[in-house]
């Protein structure tokens, strides 16, 4: 491992002035700086940056804790976060429960299975000494994993906390569910069914919420049988779209894509068109979403921009050492609105 003497007898210089040249502080002139950066460069070396989180407290290391990163919404996210923090010097340590690899959905009301991966993945990180931690849920729900006397700051993200000392970052889903059941009725529907997920679920209820907000500003009456739940996949948008079609509804919002192909299937059975006969908007604008056939329209989820936003918020409350407290108090939630993909398979029946 080259270190920082080797460096300075090869430019010829002390190890202060390397160590200033790498950390922005020289007083070098020009040529010693550059032949101080080639000499790094070449020589490959690399900071021991646990060493100078030792002397100085900041190791410039920021913590992920991913859920499970081979949840569809979690990479985006986490390649957001990645370049902000390169961008302004912090490096990154990884850590993946495997949450839904381990036990896919059945994990949600097991604490005990939940921190035996949590606790050690949190204890590593606090090991290392990282200047602050997001931790990355895989579906929105309030979270307590971390005590209200933990001392590393921490950003929470596509979920919720009760702690005024957490802020969260998370998609408003209520206002992009508004928008799309907007669109129906702007293109004329009026009886509408609606295919949620589980009833308890956050992404559910806010979503359900915004399908009824936009249904009583256009003064249409909200009718509790037109709404179905089911766990998010294709299977339950094909199981409960079949009574929806029954009831007459000229279109159908599924609060995901998955389930809109269930959608498409049971349309295309009973000798159906979607787009032509009954429209259909889904919500996430998964890859699959655009080779629907028609086309779906649907609601992209703002990945990259939540990443964004929840390494913002980290780093500004870790550099803003006077006014953290402030900073954390000031900003709990931030809520980012999904974008309305329109595509071929919502009709205009006006």
């Amino acid at each position: 491992m080259v270190t920082l003497k080797e460096i300075a007898q090869e430019c010829n210089v002390s190890v202060t002035t390397v160590s200033n040249i790498l950390n922005g502080k020289a007083k070098a002139g020009e040529k010693t700086k550059q032949r101080v950066l080639q000499a790094v460069k070449e020589m490959g070396y690399q900071p021991n940056y646990i060493a100078q989180g030792l002397r100085n407290s900041k190791t410039h290391t920021i913590g992920i804790i991913a859920e499970d990163i081979a949840q569809f919404t979690t990479p985006g996210m986490i390649e957001s976060i990645m370049e902000h923090c390169e961008e302004k010097g912090y490096r990154t340590i990884v850590q993946n429960l495997r949450l839904y690899g381990r036990w896919k959905d059945k994990w949600y009301h097991n604490d005990e299975a939940y921190h035996s991966v949590f606790d050690p993945a949190l204890q590593e990180l606090v090991s290392v000494k990282v200047d602050g931690i997001i931790y990355l849920a895989g579906h929105a729900r309030v979270i307590r994993s971390f005590p209200e006397d933990f001392k590393i700051p921490v950003v929470m993200t596509y979920a919720y906390t009760e702690s005024e000392k957490i802020p969260s970052v998370a998609i408003d889903d209520e206002k992009s569910a508004y928008e799309v059941v907007k669109y129906l009725l702007d293109m004329g529907h009026r009886k509408i069914g609606v295919i949620g997920g589980f009833p308890d679920n956050i992404h559910t209820q806010k979503r359900l919420l915004g399908y009824q907000k936009a249904l009583f500003d256009a003064q249409v009456l909200f009718a509790p049988e037109l709404v179905r739940y089911g766990n998010f996949e294709r299977s339950t948008g094909y199981k409960e779209s079949g009574e929806l079609i029954d009831a007459g509804v000229t279109a159908i919002f599924c609060m995901t894509d998955r389930m809109a192909g269930g959608v498409y299937d049971r349309i295309e059975e009973k000798g159906l068109k979607v787009g032509r006969d009954i429209s259909v908007a889904g919500f996430d604008d998964q890859d699959i979403a655009a080779y629907f056939r028609p086309p779906l329209t649907t609601t992209k989820l703002p990945l990259q921009e939540i990443g964004l936003h929840a390494a913002k918020l980290l780093i500004d409350k870790i550099e803003d050492e006077e006014n953290a407290e402030g900073a954390q108090g000031e900003v709990t939630e931030i809520l980012v609105p999904c974008t309305m993909q329109k595509r071929k398979s919502v009709c205009n029946i006006s």
